[in-house]
């Protein structure tokens, strides 16, 4: 019934309990989970997951923050297990401005590297954008990744750019900050923008929704979101279940 398209359940936050986390999932309807990487290893262990668990997916790339690690060889490693079966986009990969882990002309490198791999394996890519929005659209736009699929990751822009990328074709996914007290944007970009090119996500082990806010993310938890975007749109949970699995089934081309 459910699919949480963002959740790294390859963390070590789940070292010790991480089979217990699966199976609650299971036992609170999430049907798929999407497994994306953040850097080599982890892009390793989302494949492993993936291949252990019929229900969850995997994506590989290099998150910004260690887009300073990348090299050509790195990236034609990354190219190799992109063509597993199991593995269904490049990610997560982008821009992140806030911290600056990377420096920006490093990241903007790679990020365009990652979506030109992906362009050649006509991959959909998954994209992680803080405090970068307009290098991030405009790169996406210059290499053409919208021909290939677009999915915005716990969305935290703007209702205008979040209708600019569903002009495109992309999917804007919703997280856990749209339950909080103060998620007005948030709740703007859910109420605009068309239930068709939704998606949710618990990113976990990050960004817990009310009421569990405080504590360590997982994703039986990505019914909150479901149930905020229905309350939001005024529709019915099981109507942002159903069209939300569909999207990420039809982007992540799952049957």
């Amino acid at each position: 019934m459910l699919f949480d398209s963002h959740a790294h359940l390859d963390a070590s936050k789940f070292d010790k309990d991480r089979e217990f986390v699966i199976n609650r999932a299971i036992a609170n309807n999430v049907e798929y989970i999407m497994n994306p990487g953040a850097d080599f290893e982890s892009s390793v262990k989302a494949i492993e997951l993936a291949e252990e668990y019929d229900f969850i997916y995997a994506a590989v790339g290099v998150h910004p923050h260690d887009a300073d690690t990348l090299d050509e060889s790195m990236l034609s490693l990354l190219k190799s297990m992109a063509k597993k079966e199991k593995v269904k986009a490049i990610g997560e990969i982008g821009l992140d401005y806030y911290y600056d882990n990377s420096p920006r002309d490093i990241q903007k490198h790679w990020f365009r590297r990652q979506l030109q791999m992906a362009k050649e394996l006509e991959m959909p890519v998954i994209i992680h954008d803080r405090d970068a929005n307009q290098d991030v659209f405009d790169i996406l736009n210059e290499e053409k990744s919208f021909e290939t699929g677009v999915l915005l990751h716990c969305y935290s822009g703007s209702t205008e750019l979040a209708k600019e990328y569903v002009k495109r074709g992309a999917y804007i996914s919703i997280a856990g900050p749209v339950t909080f007290k103060n998620a007005r944007k948030l709740v703007e970009v859910v109420e605009t923008i068309d239930l068709d090119h939704l998606m949710i996500e618990t990113d976990s082990p990050y960004l817990t929704p009310e009421p569990f806010r405080g504590k360590r993310n997982e994703s039986s938890y990505v019914e909150h979101v479901a149930r905020k975007i229905a309350d939001i749109k005024g529709i019915s949970y099981d109507e942002v279940c159903e069209a939300t699995k569909r999207n990420a089934k039809k982007f992540f081309d799952i049957d």
